[in-house]
């Protein structure tokens, strides 16, 4: 394993250095399938929120389709139940996208400062990645040192 360390550290401190682009493929399908809901409009962002949705709550899914529906049509209330089930738990997520809108202000802020020190970070782990690969493949591959 240390003789693959070497040049692993030193390719991933040449990729944060910007000296070599690394190519990640998936960037590429989330921009395509974001202009593909962007052009779909409200249907687009009510399927991404049903597919959203069930896919972080699906107990709540659960619960809507296998009991909530069944006593809305075993006592006949209509739309009474599951409206008053979409308001008690939307309530809640409406409530957290207010306090999220409040604070990325402030995030906002705190971003722009993170940013310019994630620069400096990034170079400085970059050279001591490059180092130590360096040392890595003169001990274990090179048995120099």
């Amino acid at each position: 394993m240390n003789k693959l360390l070497g040049p692993i550290l030193i390719l991933v401190g040449m990729a944060l250095l910007e000296l070599i682009q690394l190519n990640v493929g998936g960037a590429g399908m989330a921009l395509k399938m974001q202009k593909r809901i962007d052009t779909s409009g409200l249907w687009g962002a009510g399927l991404l929120g049903a597919v959203f949705a069930l896919s972080f709550c699906p107990v709540s899914a659960a619960l809507f389709f296998g009991s909530l529906i069944p006593l809305s049509i075993k006592y006949g209330s209509g739309m009474i139940l599951p409206g008053l089930y979409g308001m008690g738990t939307g309530l809640p997520v409406l409530v957290f996208a207010i306090l999220i809108a409040q604070g990325a202000r402030s995030v906002s802020r705190i971003f722009d400062r993170i940013t310019r020190i994630e620069v400096w970070a990034r170079r400085i782990t970059g050279v001591i990645f490059i180092g130590v690969g360096i040392y890595y493949s003169l001990s274990y591959i090179f048995v120099v040192l």
